[in-house]
């Protein structure tokens, strides 16, 4: 179940964009993301620890995407709700593993590509961070406000996605042009 982002409930909104050094037509997102080698994924941050590709059991993409954000380890469980050529709009009901122990927060990643010529693309890489009832009464638990874990979080969030924005569209044109993955 979805969990709709108010101002109630919004742990972070992170986005950063780079180029794709490949023409529009050669881009297909949900091809790169949805095949993405565990090495490959681990090569586009530092705090990227293991990925791999499964489905729900209705048949839906999933992308695992295992990390550190900030000083949690957050395993995604990245449902493909969305998935084509130049949009691709997932979801998780995340596991974050701190300090204080466990809960779960919802994460919308969406990518996209836009054509800015003809051998170049922007791509967007855009994460939403919201707190599940689950985390609200995790924090309430560990005397943490809302702001201070949104604080936190967006800082994390703005770190992480600055680091491996540039590094993802790299691997996405290497896919485009030669078909392969090894940046």
């Amino acid at each position: 179940m979805e969990i709709q982002q108010t101002q109630a409930n919004a742990l972070s909104h992170a986005v950063a964009k780079a180029i794709i050094n490949a023409p529009i037509e050669k881009v297909d997102i949900a091809d790169w993301l949805l095949n993405l080698p565990d090495a490959e994924y681990q090569k586009c941050s530092v705090n990227h620890i293991a990925a791999g590709v499964t489905s729900t059991y209705e048949g839906q993409p999933m992308s695992i995407n295992v990390e550190m954000i900030g000083d949690a380890l957050v395993i995604q469980h990245y449902v493909a709700t969305e998935h084509g050529p130049h949009y691709c709009r997932m979801l998780s009901q995340s596991d974050v593993i701190g300090k204080n122990g466990r809960s779960k927060v919802q994460v919308l990643w969406e990518l996209k590509a836009t054509k800015i010529d003809e051998h170049t693309c922007e791509y967007t890489n855009e994460i939403h961070a919201t707190a599940t009832p689950e985390f609200l009464a995790f924090i309430r638990e560990h005397n943490i406000t809302l702001a201070q874990a949104a604080a936190a979080r967006q800082s994390a969030s703005d770190l992480h996605n600055q680091e491996e924005t540039p590094l993802f569209a790299k691997s996405i044109a290497l896919k485009a042009l030669t078909g392969k993955y090894g940046i």
